[in-house]
């Protein structure tokens, strides 16, 4: 009897389907657009630097901050693993549909995080390293239990989420400058309208899961459509600093105000329809207002980088 051990053959669909359970572990599509806010951030150092904005550099920063933001996102869906597996929207996700073991993606997100930091250090320097790390610890250690426990837990995923633009331009000055605290403000108000609208789109799946989102917890909307109004008019102002402080010029200035006014009128649309969240017909305007959110931050960052000062 022959006892020797045989070859296991993997076919390319066994490999295909993995590579695909990987891009939703690590939210491909988020993790790709924060690559993009975070080159912005190294766009505007580099002007202000007066160095070219296509570096060894940028190359290094996208990479490390991208590995970071995957790994983050992988291991925020291991330890909701259990709620994605309430959600519809969530279900099929490798975790919860079994496709993946929690400690195989457990290891590969560890090794995407701590691999994306040490990156960041040797690449670039050690602010950006720290800043990226940190970002990431905070997101799953502060954002990520508060969903269960608070609306506020949107407020404090906010200043994880804004980061990737700061983190892009300390990856090249080595330091935070006003201007990276610009950017930073941006995508910190732009969050709320955005995330608002799709709590309100997703209320069920999110009351099923026992996660804690505004329009959970306030079922009439009044809330919600409050906080929408207050955080989208803050934007309109804080959208028009790149021209006062140099970054941007005058065409950027109206584009900004006319992009921001525009969202603005989107939400107090949502906030007039005085429809309760729970409402079927609620949801039309908060799919109008989440799909204003996803025009407005790569249009405004464009019209930026394509009308600096």
């Amino acid at each position: 009897m022959n006892n020797a051990p045989r070859a296991v053959a993997i076919s390319p669909v066994s490999i295909s389907v993995l590579l695909r359970d990987y891009a939703e572990l690590t939210k491909l599509r988020v993790t790709s657009m924060i690559v993009l806010t975070a080159w912005t951030g190294f766009y505007f150092a580099a002007l202000k630097s007066g160095v070219s904005s296509f570096s060894w550099t940028l190359f290094h920063a996208l990479i490390g901050i991208g590995l970071v933001s995957g790994g983050t996102a992988g291991f925020n869906e291991v330890i909701e693993c259990d709620t994605d597996s309430h959600m519809r929207r969530t279900a099929m996700r490798p975790l919860p549909a079994k496709r993946m073991g929690l400690t195989h993606a457990s290891i590969v997100c560890s090794a995407l995080i701590i691999g994306g930091a040490t990156y960041l250090w040797l690449a670039t320097n050690a602010l950006t390293a720290l800043l990226t790390l940190a970002t990431a610890v905070f997101y799953l250690g502060v954002y990520t239990p508060l969903k269960r426990v608070s609306p506020i837990c949107t407020f404090m995923g906010a200043f994880s989420g804004a980061m990737p633009p700061l983190l892009g331009w300390t990856a090249l000055r080595g330091r935070v400058d006003f201007g990276a605290l610009v950017l930073f403000g941006i995508l910190f108000f732009w969050q709320f309208p955005h995330f608002y609208s799709i709590a309100w789109l997703y209320r069920e799946d999110y009351e099923s899961a026992a996660i804690r989102m505004l329009p959970v917890v306030h079922s009439d909307g009044r809330s919600t459509a409050r906080e929408i109004m207050i955080y989208s008019g803050l934007l309109v102002p804080i959208s028009l600093l790149p021209t006062y402080i140099g970054m941007a010029g005058r065409v950027y200035l109206f584009g900004a105000l006319i992009l921001s006014g525009g969202l603005f009128y989107y939400g107090l649309r949502l906030a007039l329809s005085n429809l309760p969240a729970d409402s079927p017909r609620s949801k039309a305007p908060a799919r109008h207002l989440l799909r204003a959110t996803v025009i407005y931050l790569p249009l405004l960052f464009l019209l930026m980088m394509l009308n600096v000062a």
